[in-house]
């Protein structure tokens, strides 16, 4: 921790300490909660890299969690109340990280729910004894939960603790989200099938942070389609494995006549893995995306100049060359990117699309790209986000908006009930030759 954020958090202990009386265990003491809100703020002021693009005065912000803090509640309302703090940031890479303890108390029933034009619908479940007698319904939309119409759910008890760079990946989180609270309890939903009439269904939220999440998709796998296309799904850039598994799949590039990259679930990761990957899909350097992180100098201070939040340390842009140690694809490419597409992946398409490599098709990105730091709180609590400031090789900025695709294809209802995947149509019809992209 910089001096900065350590001078503010031990004056806030100090101000707040109790006098004495027992604290019950595993449990923040109001001096304990005081000090991670100092520490969440200091840190953010000194080291995060958007604050460009926050809204919010975060000084009063600050004040009025000191005085959320200092009253008697629970470590689980202090978690939510810290996560709504961090969510001012507007960083998707953000994220309040809970001791193993508290998160063993939170969790969701093992329903896989998102959304499509802003309404939530159950894709899928994983099976235990209880979903083996409920069966939720597949694509069955989600009208109420608790009795309380699902948009107003969303609006009042969870947008506001989701971090997220976009309104549109904001909103997606939230539905992902929407059925998290106390490990053990039941949550009640109205749900619809097309051509029925609403029903109950009552399930358990058993599935807590600590629980490996059974919906996930691999973060690697293949799909061969017809006339010697392949389709790529990559859903995590967070372990080098990633680039082995496409390695082993990949020796060369002999059967294959055109090539679908889906980004749509990658939302994590490090950029170097992505560039790997990419170097394996061109036989011609690409420029990288630039960089650039907050450098704080004290002394400019006692100069009336800038702080950190204007200071940056930014090396010079550099390119990547092709991987020599595989051959290297020289086909045709389609990218299919998606709201939730975020980090490295963000990275990936926006080299990608500087590199006039091929086709980006779907919605434009989260926007939260960067490098995360990691930051101690009290009682092994944390606080991450980004730290560093990415833009496109021209200089384009896209945190906040997202990468832009080619062209723009938005899933709607009527698709999910079908069947259909209209962004991989397009980039079929991209890689036969029947799609011209507009203009850049």
């Amino acid at each position: 921790m910089n001096t900065p954020s350590r001078l503010l958090t031990c004056l806030v202990v100090a101000a707040l300490a109790p006098s004495g009386g027992a604290v019950a265990a595993q449990q923040l003491t109001a001096a304990e909660r005081a000090a991670a809100v100092a520490s969440v703020w200091a840190e953010a002021r000194y080291n995060f890299a958007y604050w460009d693009r926050v809204r919010a005065d975060w000084d009063s912000a600050l004040v009025a969690n000191l005085k959320l803090a200092a009253g008697p509640q629970s470590d689980l309302l202090f978690y939510r109340r810290l996560r709504r703090l961090v969510a001012v940031l507007g960083d998707g890479r953000a994220a309040v990280i809970a001791p193993p303890t508290l998160r063993s108390r939170i969790a969701r029933p093992p329903l896989l729910v998102a959304s499509v034009e802003r309404r939530p619908f159950i894709l899928d479940y994983a099976e235990n004894d209880e979903m083996r007698v409920a069966r939720p319904p597949r694509l069955a939309e989600i009208l109420a939960v608790q009795g309380v119409p699902t948009e107003q759910w969303i609006r009042d008890s969870v947008l506001p603790e989701i971090s997220a760079a976009t309104p549109v990946d904001r909103w997606q989180r939230a539905v992902a989200w929407m059925l998290q609270g106390d490990k053990g309890t039941s949550v009640h939903l109205l749900v619809r099938v097309p051509d029925a009439e609403p029903r109950g269904l009552s399930v358990t939220r058993s599935l807590s942070l600590n629980d490996r999440w059974p919906l996930d998709p691999p973060a690697f796998a293949t799909e061969s389609l017809p006339d010697g296309m392949t389709l790529v799904r990559i859903a995590s850039l967070e372990d080098e494995e990633v680039v082995r598994q496409f390695d082993r799949a990949f020796p060369d590039f002999t059967r294959v006549q055109g090539l679908v990259l889906d980004l749509r679930r990658a939302a994590d990761g490090k950029t170097e893995y992505a560039y790997q990957i990419l170097a394996r899909l061109t036989d011609r350097p690409f420029p990288a995306v630039r960089w650039r992180t907050p450098q704080y100098r004290a002394v400019f201070r006692a100069w009336n100049l800038g702080d950190s939040a204007s200071m940056w340390y930014a090396p010079e842009t550099g390119t990547v060359a092709p991987r020599t140690d595989r051959p290297p694809y020289g086909g045709p490419i389609a990218v299919l990117a998606s709201s939730a597409t975020a980090a490295a992946a963000e990275d990936l398409l926006a080299a990608f699309r500087a590199a006039n490599r091929g086709a980006i098709i779907g919605e434009p990105t989260g926007g939260s790209p960067g490098d995360v730091a990691t930051f101690a709180l009290p009682k092994s609590w944390g606080v991450q986000f980004s730290v560093t400031r990415h833009e496109a090789p021209d200089g384009t900025g896209f945190a906040g908006v997202g990468v832009k695709p080619h062209v723009v294809v938005i899933p709607t209802v009527n698709d999910l009930l079908a069947g259909n995947e209209p962004a991989l149509e397009k980039a079929w019809q991209y890689l036969k030759g029947g799609l011209p992209l507009p203009p850049p």
